[in-house]
């Protein structure tokens, strides 16, 4: 083979690779920008079902999300204070890494070791810019996993509107149980307080027994699951108590605060608090 014909055989090859890797790049970038489209839908699903604008185990577009979010506001609150923070945009929050602060082993029932020290809320609103529900995002342990959810209050702050479980490592038929819509669909209405703003709502071992004092705190315990519900008590009682939302909730009950409706918005965030055009530029690059 002459020279001549193997700097041509090289020259193709390497153009060959250098555009298959232009190509690789491009479909990496395409699908980054589509996975985090997707992530964001899954989020937007579940808090929409959080607060009872969807069904449990229903499917939204992302146009039909958009639309349920136009009642809604992105809260930013301090876990500590219980007030509204105004300095800083949600969408910032997933970056700031100084977002943290530790938890006395005493404090942590949760068993998650550290909380953000500011945490979005999403206020969901009636047509005539009423509070219809706040819906709160929880994590805590069960048995085997970590449970990441959404707990959602009615206006009232004292009754249970839903509880979403999205993602856990629970065991399939037992504890896992805690994400199927039939066991979440039994905390809907559930006095979740005392007459002192304590957190009371608890899942039980066994069958709630309607005659019961204590029936209306108290929430169906799965068979074979009995830690995994101990776990659940736990990261429901941890949030709305005193290092959770108890300071906010609080505030909300006592008429401290006043929160911000839908009208009053002049800039609509995407759903998870990121402005429509950084997260269109996000998902691009």
């Amino acid at each position: 083979m002459s020279n001549e014909s193997i700097t041509k055989t090289f020259t193709v090859a390497t153009l060959l690779a250098i555009v298959c890797a232009i190509i690789v790049s491009l479909s990496d970038v395409s699908l980054k920008g589509l996975q985090r489209q997707n992530q964001e839908l899954d989020k937007q699903t579940n808090i929409l079902r959080a607060a009872g604008l969807v069904e449990l185990n229903e499917k939204v577009t992302a146009a039909q999300a958009a639309e349920l979010f136009k009642k809604s506001v992105t809260l930013v609150v301090d876990l500590e204070t219980g007030e509204l923070v105004t300095d800083v945009e949600p969408y910032e929050l997933a970056s700031d890494k100084t977002n943290v602060r530790s938890l006395s082993k005493d404090d942590d029932i949760a068993g998650i070791g550290t909380t953000p020290q500011k945490q979005l809320v999403y206020a969901f609103y009636d047509e005539n810019d009423s509070l219809q529900t706040l819906a709160l995002p929880i994590v805590g342990t069960g048995l085997w996993s970590t449970l990441y959810g959404f707990l959602s209050l009615n206006s009232d702050l004292e009754t249970v509107r839903r509880l979403v479980f999205y993602e856990h490592g629970e065991t399939p038929g037992l504890g896992g149980e805690i994400s199927n819509p039939a066991w979440a669909s039994k905390w809907e209405g559930k006095v979740a307080f005392d007459a002192d703003g304590a957190p009371i709502i608890r899942v039980i071992k066994g069958t709630v027994n309607p005659s019961d004092d204590d029936a209306n705190s108290q929430v169906d315990g799965i068979s074979g699951a009995t830690l995994t519900g101990k776990g659940v008590t736990n990261t429901v009682a941890f949030w709305l108590g005193d290092n959770g939302y108890g300071p906010f909730l609080k505030n909300l009950r006592e008429g401290k605060l006043q929160l911000p409706v839908p009208s009053a918005q002049s800039e609509r965030p995407s759903e998870s608090g990121e402005p429509a055009e950084a997260a269109q530029n996000a998902a691009a690059n």
